[in-house]
């Protein structure tokens, strides 16, 4: 008997269930990787991310191995490739179970369903175990057995249930006693990639600074989850909006790549946080909420697939009539909309692969509401630069940002981009790391240059007026609440 655990976005030996429960059993247990680089291109995924994919599976390479298992990668280019792949190496290997952790976007669940049947077919059994969450989607419902519509009664919900749904978080397993090899014919052997893989990741053009700040491998993203744990979890809820600050964990990259899991995630927390999801700790507590609310939009994807498809979670907002320029949607992507925390924010993307989620927040509320541009166009933009893209983290932020989606902002609530810069960036010291040009005003001026401070310093004027663009998106979500029934709006 022997088993194949097929990797993907869970690149890890700990608390991996797949790979736990395959080495459970008795006889080889082998493992297996796609590399998928036209579905990536589709899905529109990061070539930051596509890099440190590949320069992970080195390190996934050498954990196995130190387990006894030997990880083999082939090229498939699309999922459609991935069940016949699979089926060929599990008939050449006698091999009769496959042993994957599943995902949550329609794309991925289709091909994981195809690989199901394609392999029912090859006599070979499918095991699949739910990684991406601490309790499986769907178990968390109403009394009606609904999905939560709403964050605050969904958290109540996980809460309260927590101890008895929460799944078990697993070692690494035990080494092997006798590596094996995989028989890999003539017409597999073509899509074998061979280690290193970091070769393929260096022809993405990657910059060295990015890979500088996101060094793969579990040990890495143990390192730096207990670093945040030790050193700035109890203070997590007073200084995680400060973006000039290392305040926040730093993990998102390993999360979305799954080096890390949310659930060894929250079990150190908890640990931290006398055993309990809610306390008197604000600053644990805080740091919870937001893994809960990460929780929450895979919830949601898995139960309304259709999000995945570009739709709205309030399907009447795709009556929005949206602006299509695409100077403004370039000025915002470059960072010369005029208003600095902005500008900033979308620099700190350009130039490290991510960005601090108050920031997330305020371009994506600016680009939506002062811009009036597509939520759809932003959260594309994203997953093209993001090191730690991922689909219901990101399609959750977006729709919450245009107020399009579950539990959104309201439409009213427009945040502005000065007083947030203000606010949380009083002196601004963010701004002048990522805009040095504008090193030289003072700290009042810094938040909003005058025409004449910005023409002088060669920085560009406001590209909108915040009272009449916020007051214009108003007015649209308003005429839309009024009349769910008039279309098109202008």
């Amino acid at each position: 008997m022997a088993q194949l655990v097929w990797f993907k976005k869970d690149l890890r030996i700990y608390d991996n269930p797949a790979l736990w429960h395959a080495m459970q059993q008795p006889g080889p247990t082998y493992a297996i990787f796609f590399i998928c680089q036209q579905q990536w291109q589709m899905h529109g995924l990061a070539s930051n991310q596509q890099s440190l994919i590949l320069r992970q599976l080195d390190e996934l390479a050498l954990s196995l191995s130190s387990l006894g298992v030997e990880l083999y990668v082939f090229n498939a280019e699309t999922f459609a490739s991935i069940p016949q792949l699979l089926a060929d190496v599990v008939k050449l290997n006698d091999i009769k179970s496959v042993y994957f952790n599943y995902e949550y976007e329609l794309n991925e669940r289709q091909c994981e369903h195809a690989v199901t049947e394609t392999l029912s077919i090859a006599n070979a059994d499918c095991h699949a175990f739910h990684d991406q969450c601490f309790i499986a989607p769907g178990q968390v419902m109403t009394k009606t057995g609904d999905q939560y519509q709403v964050f605050t009664a969904f958290k109540k919900a996980l809460v309260h249930q927590y101890a008895n749904l929460i799944r078990t978080v697993y070692p690494a397993p035990e080494k092997q006693p006798i590596p094996n090899k995989l028989t890999i014919a003539n017409e597999l052997a073509h899509h074998r990639v061979v280690a290193p893989f970091a070769k393929l990741a260096d022809t993405l053009n990657v910059q060295a600074n990015i890979i500088n700040l996101w060094p793969v491998g579990e040990e890495a993203a143990h390192n730096r989850l207990n670093q945040f744990l030790e050193a700035y979890a109890d203070s997590y809820d007073e200084y995680r909006d400060i973006p000039n600050l290392s305040a926040t964990s730093g993990i998102s990259t390993y999360l979305a790549l799954g080096i890390l899991s949310t659930s060894q995630c929250l079990r150190g927390v908890v640990s931290l946080n006398r055993g309990e999801l809610q306390s008197s700790q604000a600053g644990y507590t805080t740091w919870i909420n937001e893994l809960i609310w990460r929780e929450f939009y895979r919830h949601i994807i898995s139960n309304q697939p259709e999000l995945c498809r570009h739709k709205a979670y309030k399907t009447d907002t795709d009556r929005i009539q949206w602006n299509t320029d695409p100077e403004l949607l370039k000025a915002w992507q470059q960072g010369r909309t005029g208003f600095p925390i902005v500008d900033a924010a979308m620099k700190q993307l350009l130039h490290t692969g991510w960005m601090h989620n108050r920031l997330r927040m305020i371009t994506a509320m600016f680009l939506t509401k002062n811009l009036f541009i597509d939520w759809r166009q932003g959260e594309a933009y994203f997953m093209s630069q993001l090191v730690d893209g991922d689909f219901a983290s990101n399609n959750g932020g977006w729709q919450w940002s245009a107020s399009t989606g579950c539990d959104a902002a309201p439409y009213f609530r427009i945040f502005n981009p000065v007083r947030q810069s203000e606010r949380f960036d009083p002196n601004g010291d963010f701004i002048r790391t990522y805009l040095p040009e504008l090193s030289s005003l003072d700290n009042k001026s810094i938040h909003m240059p005058s025409s004449a401070q910005a023409d002088h310093l060669g920085y560009p004027r406001a590209i909108v007026d915040l009272a009449e663009s916020s007051a214009f998106a108003k007015a649209q979500f308003k005429a839309l609440n009024d009349s769910k029934h008039q279309m098109p709006l202008i």
